[in-house]
């Protein structure tokens, strides 16, 4: 029976110590270029946040080439030198990660008490993130209609009963034209949630059917949705966070910025769509050419599948859907989250969002830089991961004991006397 794989030991060898080496490199060193980066942040991903479930599986699996004989060929001992290697690039990517974690819980407040660490049973095994055991997920629930098209959440609950507990609302990213609420922001969802948190998962319409601003008005009408079902899910209408990463992260950075505007809440003008922060994860703040210019593809792709309008003809509608040039003096608290090793969505970016930010709005701009983090770094548990889940949930846990201090000083005697 093991014939088969004894003859094809030595070429198996070779293949896989190839593509284990590329995929290491490639994590490494990620490319740029607008036509290959997108496949190069996919194959990275994994690879760059999770070094050491690679050298896991892929130990035992070489192994067992090794015992079939790999090594009788000379392209056997090709392939297990550029198994070495791979390994030995696994190992620094693994050391990198463990150093940046530290460094990114350094960034917290050290007068601020710190939240509970990420659980490291979830750092071992990631899908046990999907499988919390200390909350409860009520899936699939229609919070609107819009085109044809049934708007759904996913409810993050904490085991115990309770009664005004602070929210979070988390939108999906995925370029505006693809992604879906299971598979972002559960990381911190999760964590919120074993905090006595309420987090509803939502997804929205998408491109190339849906036209921007459709994604942010089905992001407001989730914010306006969780406010008016605020009893029914034990939520404090008075305290709704909104998170997201990527294309969420800038509907959540524009939803935050044009709270209760009616050009963007058809059919819910007067609802309340304020939010009492802004969590934006290596987001889009700027699609215009103000500052620097978006580069060929990008504006194609915003032109034909996100606006669906010509820069040229209408570079107001790009104006518009730039949280950058949204910014005022009223704008919420923000916690803006991007990594230095971010091919898709430069960190130049966020820095000038932040910058612009701190030079308008009075509310408190944190900004956390994860070092050596790629784009959409945690949407698997990992070091970094799990470091920025507590640095930004101490954060979050903070601003809601101020806002519940407050209001318990409004409403006491004394104060209304």
């Amino acid at each position: 029976m093991l014939d088969p794989l004894v003859d094809a030991s030595p070429w198996l060898l070779l293949a896989s110590g190839a593509a284990f080496f590329l995929l290491m490199a490639n994590a490494l060193w990620p490319l740029r270029h607008p036509l290959l980066m997108f496949q190069s942040f996919l194959a990275g991903l994994t690879v760059r946040e999770t070094a050491a479930h690679h050298l896991a599986w892929q130990v035992p699996f070489v192994g067992l080439l090794v015992v079939a004989g790999a090594l009788r060929e000379w392209l056997g001992i090709v392939g297990l030198v550029l198994v070495g290697l791979s390994w030995v690039g696994l190992v620094g990517l693994f050391v990198v990660a463990h150093r940046d974690a530290a460094r990114v819980r350094a960034q917290g407040d050290p007068g601020q008490e710190p939240a509970p660490s990420y659980p490291v049973a979830y750092l071992a095994a990631p899908p046990l993130a999907f499988l919390r055991r200390d909350i409860s997920v009520q899936r699939g629930i229609v919070f609107g209609e819009a085109e044809g098209v049934r708007l759904r959440l996913d409810v993050f609950r904490p085991r115990a009963q309770g009664r005004l507990r602070p929210a979070v609302v988390q939108v999906h990213g995925g370029g505006w034209v693809s992604g879906f609420k299971r598979a972002q922001g559960v990381p911190l969802l999760g964590q919120l949630a074993s905090l006595g948190w309420v987090g509803f998962n939502i997804d929205y319409r998408l491109g190339p059917r849906a036209a921007f601003p459709a994604h942010l008005v089905d992001v407001k009408r989730a914010v306006a949705w969780v406010r008016e079902h605020a009893e029914e899910h034990g939520v404090d209408p008075s305290f709704i966070v909104i998170t997201g990463g990527s294309a969420g992260g800038h509907l959540v950075a524009l939803a935050g910025l044009t709270a209760n505007d009616p050009e963007y809440q058809p059919g819910f003008e007067t609802a309340d769509t304020s939010v009492a922060a802004v969590a934006a994860f290596y987001g889009m703040y700027d699609l215009t050419e103000r500052r620097r210019p978006l580069g060929r593809i990008v504006r194609a792709f915003l032109e034909r599948w996100v606006l669906k309008k010509r820069y040229d003809e209408d570079p107001e509608a790009f104006v518009r859907a730039s949280p950058i040039e949204r910014v005022h003096p009223d704008a919420p608290p923000f916690y803006v989250v991007h990594g230095t090793a971010d091919t898709i969505i430069p960190v130049a970016g966020a820095r000038a969002f932040v910058a612009r930010l701190r030079e308008v709005s009075r509310a408190p701009v944190y900004y956390l830089e994860v070092p050596g983090a790629g784009h959409a770094f945690d949407i698997l548990p990992s070091l970094r991961t799990g470091a920025t889940v507590e640095v930004i949930t101490a954060k979050l846990v903070a601003l809601h004991r101020e806002h519940a201090r407050r209001q318990q000083t409004e409403t006491s005697p004394s104060a209304t006397a």
